[in-house]
């Protein structure tokens, strides 16, 4: 398998995304093709003696930055690293694009170059998270802040699908993040969207409260782009602060030293489960070809695990499994054709 490389995208580019790739031509028998400068990349690679077997360069003189417009993709900045790495997909030159660079360009280029499987709507951001039983899948991260019914009806589907063939979660439940859990709270995007996922070919187990979504409330929430944004990014900081506080406890005395020192195995586990980087990054759900999001801020680590997930994701066909299904649901359904 080959999978483009972004390997000017993210805040510790070339140096790390270069890394993880090295590690992922090792663990997972990959093929790889780095887009960016040429030259930056080879002198990187000899001053870290970071080992480029297997992996192809693709000169680009242009970069985006995170700052840019996500319209620069398409206009100003259509030779930077991300675009290139795009056009590539489009042209069958590898099977997957892997980029940790500016989200709404990835958004914006992944739609007009790559194109979104017919029936979708938008193009969403599938964000892996924590939970108190294993893991789940937010759609949408923060891809679309305004949404419609029938695109949060797609983005359950979509992550249902998702979870079940790439994280082999057998029948996930698909819940609807609301102020309530009754049937008829929230405006009226949530409670047409409610009706719209009761009637569709996944597991609804309806409404979901934000403070049971740590608990175990579903395996895909659902929410519109400008509340999903907002909880993932709440999710992570609560996180990272409750394990500070734990350290900082653990490091408060002797005695506490001591008692650390008999759980270090168990705080380690924790720290794992709790830490974005061992989940890589979110597929970018709903276009014709695999596109996967790392993390801005991706280290080796999360670099090689979001290769992994890219990986799952061209293996278990999932594009062609969402195709079925929405041309299904659009001949069962005819309202999710409006707009």
């Amino acid at each position: 398998m080959k999978i483009i490389v972004d390997a000017f995208g993210g805040d510790h580019a070339p140096l790390e995304i270069m890394k993880g790739c090295a590690q992922a031509v090792q663990e997972l028998d990959l093929d790889i093709i780095l887009t960016g400068k040429e030259q930056a990349i080879r002198r990187v690679a000899k001053q870290n003696n970071i080992s480029l077997y297997r992996m192809e360069i693709v000169d680009t003189p242009d970069v985006i930055s995170m700052t840019d417009p996500a319209g620069a993709i398409m206009k100003a900045k259509a030779q930077s690293s991300m675009a290139v790495g795009l056009k590539l997909l489009a042209q069958g030159k590898g099977d997957a694009f892997l980029s940790g660079g500016n989200s709404g360009a990835l958004v914006m280029g992944s739609s007009l170059l790559i194109k979104r499987i017919k029936g979708i709507k938008r193009a969403s951001f599938g964000a892996i998270m924590p939970k108190a039983e294993g893991f789940m899948m937010l759609m949408d991260g923060g891809a679309n802040i305004d949404c419609r019914p029938e695109m949060l009806q797609q983005f359950g589907i979509m992550g249902s699908i998702y979870m079940e063939k790439v994280m082999n979660i057998k029948n996930p439940r698909v819940g609807l993040v609301n102020v309530g859990t009754e049937e008829q709270k929230g405006s009226e995007l949530q409670q047409q969207a409610y009706l719209l996922l009761k009637n569709s070919p996944v597991h609804f187990v309806g409404n979901i409260e934000g403070r049971d979504i740590p608990d175990d409330a579903a395996d895909v929430i659902v929410a519109d782009g400008f509340t999903g944004n907002i909880l993932l990014k709440t999710y992570e900081g609560v996180a990272m602060m409750i394990m500070k506080q734990v350290k900082q406890v653990m490091t408060k005395n002797t005695k506490n030293k001591l008692a650390a020192l008999v759980m270090r195995s168990d705080f380690m586990e924790l720290k794992g489960r709790m830490d974005y980087n061992e989940y890589g990054g979110a597929p970018v759900m709903g276009v014709c070809k695999p596109v996967f999001k790392a993390h801005g801020s991706s280290k080796a680590h999360t670099v090689k695990n979001a290769l992994r997930l890219t990986k799952a994701y061209v293996e278990t066909n999932v594009i062609d499994v969402i195709t079925k299904s929405i041309q299904e649901l659009n001949t069962r359904y005819p309202v999710t054709q409006q707009g």
